[in-house]
């Protein structure tokens, strides 16, 4: 059963920068395409960024180009969101995904596993 456990959230204030971390168990994560999705109150789940397996591949949704970066270390099956410059309308819960086809991209069908999330707050 392939597991993926998210941590890092937290309430930060605006132009704060944190580190999401999404550790994958039970399956074999260096063949995973990952991608990370948010879901803000009140809005359904969007795409944020994805990564190939290797990691040469990202993709970003606009709002979070230049700000947010994704990289992995499949050393320690782990998919990293780093984000910068926080605002107030990046207070999501933030979920990670992976993709065993590979691909990496924004279309949530391409996900096979998902985890619970964890929630970033940013507020003055």
């Amino acid at each position: 059963q392939v597991q993926l456990v998210e941590s890092g959230g937290g309430l930060v204030q605006p132009g704060d920068s944190v580190r999401l971390s999404c550790l994958v168990s039970g399956g074999t994560f260096y063949n995973y395409a990952m991608g990370w999705f948010r879901v803000a109150p009140g809005r359904g789940r969007e795409f944020v960024m994805g990564t190939s397996w290797s990691g040469d591949a990202t993709y970003s949704a606009e709002s979070v180009k230049g700000r947010f970066t994704i990289s992995r270390d499949n050393s320690k099956n782990t998919v990293y969101l780093q984000m910068n410059d926080l605002r107030p309308e990046d207070t999501a819960d933030y979920i990670c995904a992976a993709d065993t086809g590979g691909h990496g991209g924004s279309p949530e069908w391409q996900y096979d596993y998902w985890g619970q999330g964890t929630r970033v707050t940013v507020s003055s």
